[in-house]
């Protein structure tokens, strides 16, 4: 019966102690980083634990939800929308979405993921049916913002805020894709032929112009060409004309300078010549000469000086006396013919 006790007694306490480990153990709460808990006292909220060591009373307290505090992603279900125009599409949006209020994003709305995904599929039908199919497929940024502003104004008291609205895709029915690639084509041909036109016209203009300014060149040239031409022909004839003048002034230098020496040669010869008529007379008149044979001689000598180059004679004044008497002329020389046999 002791033994029994006994063992009755360490089964008890070991049961305590576990119990007491457990108790210690579900009083820590460890909240890691980026992360709240929103925490309960018997079923009313107390309080939320920051990232970090936390104590909290077991069986009293208990956490009710952990909230991630960074941004999350979420799909919304492939819609079927009728646009404007009649033609129903599929759309297909993704939404991002931070908590910020953990309180709030736990006891305002059972499931806030679940309540944006309805209000965006709904918001997305208000506004694809009030634009037609061209504008929607070329609008997604449109709607995007649009989707952006109905959530923030929808779950402003959730304690969710929404960071981005995206569409993915839009899927058009079959035949308006097949009628989009057809359209797309034929306006991609428009285009090429387009450019080609456009290039061949630019080619056109820019040939022309090249040929414009060619020809601009070629009379730019042209006229360079006569202006250096004509420069050059007045140079010449300047230098001709220069030429000219400084030979007629070497000319007329010349000549006078012949003049001079001419002159001064044909006086040297005539003072030459007179000298020697000088010497001559006088020796004729130490040889006491007849008057009239020495008229003769000056004759004589007159015809010799008249022969000679020069241009200018000078006659003395008593071979001019000769002239008068051309008889005793004559009787000087037929005595010095009788004289000459003896002679």
């Amino acid at each position: 019966m002791a033994t029994f006790l006994w063992i009755l007694g360490m089964i008890a306490l070991l049961a305590l102690g576990a119990f007491i480990v457990f108790a210690i153990i579900s009083s820590v709460r460890i909240i890691p980083q980026q992360k709240v808990a929103v925490i309960e006292r018997l079923g009313k909220y107390l309080r939320v634990l920051n990232p970090g060591f936390h104590l909290i009373i077991p069986f009293i307290d208990r956490v009710r939800k952990l909230h991630d505090l960074r941004i999350h992603q979420a799909d919304v279900p492939a819609q079927m929308v009728i646009t404007k125009d009649n033609v129903q599409i599929k759309i297909d949006t993704v939404f991002f979405y931070l908590v910020h209020d953990a309180m709030a994003a736990t006891y305002s709305i059972n499931d806030f993921v679940k309540g944006i995904q309805n209000i965006t599929a709904a918001n997305i039908r208000q506004v694809v049916g009030n634009m037609e199919l061209d504008e929607t497929l070329a609008g997604r940024e449109k709607i995007s913002l649009y989707l952006r502003h109905s959530l923030e104004a929808a779950i402003g008291k959730w304690g969710v805020s929404i960071e981005r609205v995206e569409i993915i895709d839009i899927h058009p029915p079959l035949e308006i894709h097949h009628a989009m690639e057809k359209q797309m084509k034929a306006e991609r041909e428009k285009r090429a032929n387009i450019l080609q036109a456009e290039g061949e016209r630019q080619s056109a203009v820019l040939r022309a112009d090249g040929e414009k300014q060619a020809e601009i060149l070629r009379a730019e040239g042209a006229k360079q060409s006569m202006i250096l031409q004509a420069e050059g022909q007045k140079e010449s004839n300047i230098r001709v004309a220069e030429g000219n003048q400084v030979s007629q002034e070497l000319d007329a230098m010349g000549k006078g300078a012949a003049i001079k020496i001419i002159a001064g040669a044909d006086r040297h010869k005539i003072e030459t010549i007179a000298e020697a008529e000088k010497i001559r007379i006088n020796k004729i008149k130490s040889a006491e000469m007849d008057p009239q044979f020495l008229s003769y001689k000056s004759l004589e000598a007159l015809g010799d000086i008249a022969k000679g180059q020069a241009t200018t004679l000078f006659v003395p004044t008593e071979a001019v006396n000769v002239f008068s008497s051309v008889g005793s002329l004559s009787k000087i020389a037929n005595a010095l013919n009788k004289q000459a046999p003896t002679d």
